[in-house]
């Protein structure tokens, strides 16, 4: 069934790209939260990434791991081609790599070894369909 922005409540930005940026949002028939990627129409038309954008939403239609976000639901407005797609608590890992105790740098070995297992595995569901990560 068709979905469009209004089916959806606005939070926070999660993050920002040069497309556009990511918000936390709900949906307000199920009280689900999601992250809509919200990309720019303008921007990915100055930029050439229209084709890009297009080609990220076909793979997170068709991919399903654990370890790799999913594509919920995907529309446009106006202004945007909105992703929405299964928010992953606890946020990127880069904000983990750049927020670690600055008396004690870095992870710790268990740590390092949990997180490398799972963009391993992450990595190894994209080549099973055939999909190759840049």
């Amino acid at each position: 069934q068709p979905v469009g922005a209004d089916a959806f409540v606005e939070f926070r930005v999660l993050g920002k790209g040069g497309f556009g940026e990511v918000c936390a949002c709900q949906r307000r028939a199920t009280g689900k939260m999601y992250a809509n990627k919200r990309l720019n129409k303008k921007r990915l038309k100055k930029r050439k990434g229209y084709e890009a954008a297009l080609v990220e939403k076909r793979i997170l239609a068709r991919v399903h791991s654990r370890f790799i976000v999913s594509l919920a639901c995907a529309f446009q407005t106006k202004t945007d081609l909105c992703l929405v797609m299964t928010i992953m608590n606890g946020g990127d890992l880069r904000f983990h790599i750049y927020n670690v105790d600055e008396e004690n740098p870095g992870f710790p070995e268990p740590r390092t070894v949990f997180y490398t297992a799972q963009i391993l595995l992450g990595l190894e569901h994209l080549h099973q369909h055939r999909i190759v990560y840049r």
